[in-house]
């Protein structure tokens, strides 16, 4: 057998191993999760996104925030640290305390600060949204967590784009 007969499979597997680490390096499958971002996307919806650090007003991204802090009043009856929520009913997270969103990019570094629309954005002393950050809004405001209650998203929070969305399986 000839040494280049067996020197093309290295190299087809070499190059195939790169372009698979390429790929998983830049892109990730974001699922939807609740209505948040109704009626562009519904529960369940797969997106395919880009990583980036650059972002435009109205483009949807995946951010990835601290968790709220819980303010629990236990029914009547109840002992305080009983778990209530079953863990596999409890909201994903990609790290303990951080999870991902998917939310549409309201204001861009450089936009003017949109305190009217956000209350967590009143009292800050910026006038435009900062170098590095954005500020996001669920397409459904009324089911969603987004700028509105957590401000600024900045831009080591920011973990890509959407490209497009993928067709179901």
């Amino acid at each position: 057998m000839k040494r280049g007969a067996l020197l093309l499979p290295a190299f087809g597997a070499l190059a195939l191993g790169a372009s698979l680490w390429w790929i998983r390096r830049n892109y990730l499958v974001a699922t939807v999760e609740g209505r948040s971002m109704e009626p562009s996307f519904q529960s369940g919806d797969r997106l395919l996104v880009r990583r980036a650090r650059r972002v435009r007003a109205g483009q949807v991204v995946v951010v990835r925030i601290p968790d709220p802090p819980v303010v629990y009043e236990p029914p009547p009856g109840f002992e305080l640290g009983l778990e209530l929520v079953p863990e596999a009913e409890a909201p994903k997270r990609d790290r303990p305390g951080r999870r991902l969103l998917i939310k549409r990019a309201a204001a861009v570094a450089g936009d003017p600060v949109p305190r009217e629309r956000f209350p967590a954005l009143r009292d800050v002393p910026e006038t435009v949204v900062p170098p590095r950050a954005l500020v996001v809004l669920s397409d459904n405001p009324a089911a969603g967590w987004d700028s509105r209650a957590f401000g600024f998203v900045r831009g080591e929070q920011l973990v890509g784009v959407m490209v497009r969305r993928l067709p179901s399986l």
